[in-house]
């Protein structure tokens, strides 16, 4: 025969199990300090105007000198 279990028991370990697991995920999503997100915010910015800056679909100026 198999053991004997208590399925109260079980379904509190269980349900405090995936409470623990949302709760970590939320320590990660809001639990970071002002400061540190605008930080990541600004390390954000500057990295997309620097892709931005490298991208090759720019309409060329024209020369000056070609049209004389």
């Amino acid at each position: 025969m198999g053991d004997v279990v208590n399925l109260n028991r079980f379904r509190k370990q269980k349900a405090r199990k995936e409470r623990a697991k949302q709760a970590e995920s939320n320590r990660r999503k809001h639990g970071s300090p002002k400061p540190e997100r605008q930080l990541e915010a600004r390390k954000k910015e500057l990295e997309l105007r620097r892709i931005d800056g490298h991208k090759l679909d720019r309409v060329p100026e024209p020369d000056h000198e070609s049209e004389r």
